[in-house]
């Protein structure tokens, strides 16, 4: 597979050039496969679905194909993923994918874990250490911590919002040590991110530190979250035939939304051939895509900190990926758009559980009340002209091509994206529903660890210097 650059359509390289290097260090773009191969039909129609692995193994295979081999890949697939991806239906045309029951219990982990075993692989002929850095708003940092903790010849420097994380999640990112630490920085979330894309466009740091990122921004991290995206879309389509006699439903993917490469992952799935109509792009305060698909004006703003964290992102960088996949006319074609403020966000676990019994995390919250203001009418005032005000919390005026189908009620299902355990959030929780949820055995041992990250201002020449002086 060639992969080339989002800034530079000139730029062909290959996949481990794409993922050691992370971006590319001359334009700052982020790498994109060339072409998106649909997978045989014979396989996507099988009943039962193909299970994950086997999914994961169809999918990854054109994208690494010449540089790992087959046996090689299945090995690396057994070992990411000992869990699974759990679909659970709340009602007839509502579900929700469980994302959560990784070591880190979040979606990051499917990612993560697979991109560490790529990373590994790929250096395990090298003198030099690979220095990973990673910006976190939340989840992707335990999740990569945890992924290449103790992982030979790999090295992670973890930067997170210093005040801007839920204190499990501050447990789960500062307690690491060896080849893991964590930079607790006095800033935001784009504060972090722009520290790390400011070190791989730095030609002195790269010429003395081998870098590479494990955000969405590195596409190792990208590529493997379509795996859950396919595998859920078969698992719901064959129980719409099972349950309902409904033979092509139109499966609406519900994404709680930050960073937008969760999102991205989804985008790579439908183009292979996953039986995706459409998608909602949801997410809280920080509305940067919702504004871009209502107005046409892409602004990237500072990030407002609410409820649903790991959302707290005001320059999602995979704004550039989405944007060179399609055009805004067909992003409109494809994509809902949905943003919720906090006190909605807390009513929104509360009417899920009331009405489901599901606990549901804050950023699934999101998801939840997206879909349901969707099916329940907010679409089909839309359609009758009567337009949401998209600076205000709700769904944004354009109406994608799938309205129809949710409007009529014949055969449009939501799957919501629950991308973190609810326990991550118990004081929020408990906040909505007057009960905090049960914390996992992995989590409640990670609480009891010591507190080991390093503080550090927002200034890229300190940063720098530390980098410098502490990874050799």
């Amino acid at each position: 597979m060639i992969y080339t650059d989002t800034r530079d359509k000139s730029v062909k390289t290959d996949f481990k050039t794409a993922v050691v290097g992370g971006m590319n260090e001359k334009t700052g773009g982020l790498y994109i496969p060339v072409e998106f191969p649909k997978l045989d039909k014979s396989f996507l129609n099988k009943n039962p679905e193909p299970n994950l692995r086997d999914i994961a193994f169809e999918m990854a295979k054109p994208y690494v194909e010449g540089e790992i081999p087959e046996n090689d890949l299945k090995k690396l697939i057994n070992d990411a993923y000992p869990f699974p991806a759990k679909v659970s239906g709340l009602d007839p045309n509502s579900y929700v994918l469980e994302l959560f029951h990784g070591p880190t219990c979040a979606f990051k982990d499917f990612g993560a874990r697979f991109m560490a075993r790529v990373m590994s692989y790929f250096n395990r002929n090298e003198d030099k250490p690979l220095h990973i850095l990673v910006a976190t708003s939340g989840d992707t940092g335990s999740a990569v911590g945890s992924a290449f903790h103790n992982v030979p010849g790999l090295d992670v420097t973890i930067l997170y919002p210093e005040g801007k994380i839920s204190p499990l999640q501050e447990k789960q990112l500062s307690t690491f040590d060896g080849n893991v630490r964590a930079l607790r920085i006095k800033g935001t979330f784009d504060d972090c991110q722009k520290l790390v894309k400011t070190a791989f466009t730095d030609n002195e740091l790269r010429s003395s530190l081998r870098l590479s990122s494990a955000n969405s921004i590195n596409i190792s991290r990208l590529l493997p979250q379509s795996f859950y995206y396919m595998y859920a879309s078969l698992y719901v389509k064959n129980r719409a035939w099972q349950y309902n006699r409904i033979e092509n439903p139109s499966i609406i993917m519900v994404v709680p939304s930050g960073n937008f490469g969760n999102l991205t992952s989804g985008l790579i799935a439908k183009k292979m051939g996953a039986p995706i109509t459409g998608f909602v792009a949801a997410t809280n305060t920080n509305r940067t895509i919702p504004d871009w698909i209502a107005t046409g004006n892409y602004n990237a703003r500072p990030s407002v900190a609410t409820y649903a964290n790991a959302m707290d992102v005001g320059a999602p960088s995979n704004y550039e990926r989405i944007s060179t996949m399609y055009s805004l006319d067909d992003v409109r074609h494809l994509f809902a758009s949905y943003w919720l403020d906090d006190s909605g966000i807390i009513n929104s676990i509360k009417d899920c559980y009331a009405k489901t019994g599901y606990t549901i995390d804050p950023h699934g919250a999101v998801g939840w009340k997206a879909w349901s203001d969707i099916k329940n009418g907010a679409m089909a005032e839309l359609a009758q002209g009567k337009k949401h005000d998209y600076t205000k919390p709700g769904l944004t005026p354009n109406l994608p091509d799938w309205a129809d189908d949710v409007i009529s009620k014949k055969n449009a299902i939501g799957v919501v994206l629950e991308t973190a355990h609810p326990a991550k959030f118990g004081s929020i929780v408990e906040k909505a529903i007057g009960s905090k949820p049960i914390i996992p055995d992995r989590l409640e041992k990670v609480m009891r660890l010591e507190d080991k990250s390093i503080p550090m201002e927002n200034n890229y020449n300190q940063f720098k210097s530390w980098l410098l002086e502490n990874l050799k």
